[in-house]
């Protein structure tokens, strides 16, 4: 950059400063992570699948009624898609009476595997009592990825990031 010799030194050295931590602090700033709404009802996450107006008042209903439906319903469930960057998953328990959570991993995570957990992505959560909305923030790189609620007996849904 060449700035016009009238400045004097002591000027351009101060600008020349400005300029550089201006140009440092704009390459450090990270974007905002983008917000990912998911919603939670009996047995079911919304704007995945539409709603099939189960009821429930436990966990064990959700494992029965996902054991008969959840084949057959996510056949017609295309995977989430989205692009590789930083999320917060804002997940809402809605007119689920018992505590719901939320867990996002990689594809084949298993949690039992202790090298699952040195090397493959996993976040997850509970105490979403009803009415309540809990954030999960995640770096997702590209892969394929599941996601769900094992207190709500959900079935696993597709996320694919590219």
């Amino acid at each position: 950059m060449q700035l016009p010799i009238s400045f004097p030194k002591l000027a351009l050295g101060v600008s020349a400063s400005i300029v550089l931590v201006a140009l440092s602090q704009a390459s450090t700033a990270q974007a905002a992570p983008q917000v990912v709404e998911l919603v939670q009802v009996p047995c079911q996450f919304l704007g995945v699948e539409s709603d099939h107006g189960f009821t429930s008042t436990q966990k064990s209903d959700c494992e029965t009624i996902n054991a008969n439906t959840a084949d057959d319903r996510l056949k017609d469930v295309a995977p989430m898609k989205l692009a590789a960057g930083e999320y917060v998953f804002r997940v809402t328990n809605k007119n689920v009476p018992y505590e719901l959570g939320f867990w996002i991993r990689e594809k084949g995570y298993n949690w039992a595997n202790p090298l699952h957990k040195l090397n493959k992505l996993s976040v997850s959560g509970g105490g979403m009592h009803e009415g309540k909305t809990i954030e999960y923030k995640v770096t997702l790189k590209p892969g394929e990825y599941v996601f769900s609620c094992p207190l709500n007996s959900t079935p696993d849904y597709a996320l694919v990031v590219e």
